[in-house]
């Protein structure tokens, strides 16, 4: 069994327009969305072995508070380059390439991919998967071999605005 979990970045701030897209932080209200989101996902017992991010300041940052968050040790977050701007089959080639002794994976991004990957996931899901969204399934697997459209579970489709009863 494993457990996929996909993260959009919190909520950016784009009023420093120096700034390249890479660079943008976190608004007042990502920063406090995503540890609010931190705390739902441990509600909802979702535990990942191995948490993968963008590059970018603003999923880093994302990353790092959920991670904090989770008691996760921000050691061992990786980032991986290619997921910045990332396309559904970007994300599944990076997905695949994870090791299978992983088996509860976190994967922290952008739109519009991580949107069409969510709805690779679990079909028909979402028109957009919102800032600091989340979306957590389980499929029966032995390891990270996506291609094939497996059969999931939707364990959580939350986001910071979303009316789901906590």
């Amino acid at each position: 069994m494993k457990t996929l979990t996909i993260v959009r970045h919190a909520k950016s701030n784009w009023d420093d327009h120096s700034l390249s897209d890479k660079e943008r932080p976190l608004n007042l209200r990502g920063k406090r969305d995503a540890p609010e989101m931190a705390e739902r996902i441990t509600a909802a017992g979702i535990r990942p072995s191995l948490i993968i991010s963008s590059p970018a300041v603003r999923a880093w940052s994302t990353a790092r508070a959920i991670a904090r968050n989770l008691s996760y040790p921000l050691e061992f977050l990786q980032r991986e380059n290619a997921l910045y701007l990332a396309s559904l089959d970007r994300i599944l080639d990076i997905v695949c390439a994870q090791d299978a002794g992983f088996n509860n994976l976190m994967v922290v991004g952008h739109n519009p991919g991580l949107t069409d990957f969510a709805n690779y996931l679990s079909p028909n899901l979402t028109d957009n998967l919102p800032t600091a969204g989340v979306v957590c399934v389980t499929f029966e697997q032995d390891d990270w071999s996506l291609y094939t459209q497996p059969k999931t579970e939707l364990i959580l489709y939350d986001y910071p605005k979303s009316k789901l009863k906590r």
